[in-house]
């Protein structure tokens, strides 16, 4: 099966991961309101998820379970989506979050980080995105076609909360999002990230003081908070035939707050 590099959304088979709850859930809508088959991934919200299934419509959509930090989990969850669509996964968007909330009161300061920290961020950031690349890689050259989408933050450039461990850990995926996007180029996948500021207001960020979403809002052009749902239309983008072309960049949403 060969789709062409230029495929369609309504022709791919698109894994969200941490697609239940959240910015994951509003990924998950806009993939399935364009026509894409939409393999929505979860590790502890089994409910949200069915509900998010049965709101999407079971005949286009599945809700399949994985610790995507679990190499063994997430092959068999791209082994049981193709299964279930009679095709291979073709496009995967990293957006799992691995135990945060956006809570700047509460946050390490530098004499209180513990390297477990770190190493739970960039498990989440970096060994997942690892994981789900080397599961869905056969299925996205046989389909001659592939699309990577990893989901960033503009604190690395704009830490205006330093949360250390979770910055740290994105701009590792920034890293890999780029030196995979050289590799796999030429076999048609695209590898991009889409970074976006504090959302309003998702499960992670519902910990988040108003006065805060106000202060963020009130230095972007825009003038307020950027929503997971359009998040979501960014990452379409990369999935669509007008994006062909684009490969290891970053793109950022928040409102225009961070610059380049």
């Amino acid at each position: 099966m060969d789709i062409g590099n230029s495929a369609r959304i309504d022709e791919q088979v698109v894994l969200v991961t941490g697609g239940a709850r959240g910015l994951g859930a509003d990924i998950s809508r806009a993939f399935s309101r364009e026509g894409a088959l939409v393999v929505v991934n979860y590790h502890r919200s089994e409910s949200a998820a069915a509900d998010l299934v049965r709101e999407l419509g079971e005949d286009r959509t599945v809700a399949l379970r994985a610790d995507v930090t679990d190499d063994d989990e997430v092959h068999a969850l791209v082994d049981a989506a193709r299964r279930h669509f009679g095709a291979p996964v073709t496009t995967v968007v990293n957006n799992a979050l691995v135990d945060f909330e956006f809570n700047g009161d509460a946050r390490p300061r530098p004499e209180t980080l513990i390297w477990h920290d770190f190493d739970s961020q960039l498990r989440g950031a970096v060994k997942a995105t690892l994981a789900t690349t080397q599961a869905t890689l056969p299925g996205m050259r046989e389909a001659g076609f592939g699309r990577i989408v990893n989901i960033g933050t503009n604190l690395f450039q704009h830490p205006v909360v330093p949360y250390h461990d979770y910055t740290a850990a994105k701009a590792a995926a920034l890293s890999l999002t780029r030196t995979l996007a050289t590799d796999l180029g030429p076999d048609g996948i695209t590898v991009n990230m889409v970074s976006g500021g504090l959302l309003r207001t998702t499960a992670a960020s519902a910990a988040t003081p108003a006065e805060v979403f106000d202060l963020i809002a009130s230095g972007t052009p825009l003038r307020r908070a950027i929503t997971p749902a359009e998040l979501a239309d960014a990452v379409l983008f990369f999935a669509s035939p007008w994006a062909r072309a684009v490969t290891g960049q970053n793109l950022i949403v928040d409102g225009g707050l961070v610059k380049g």
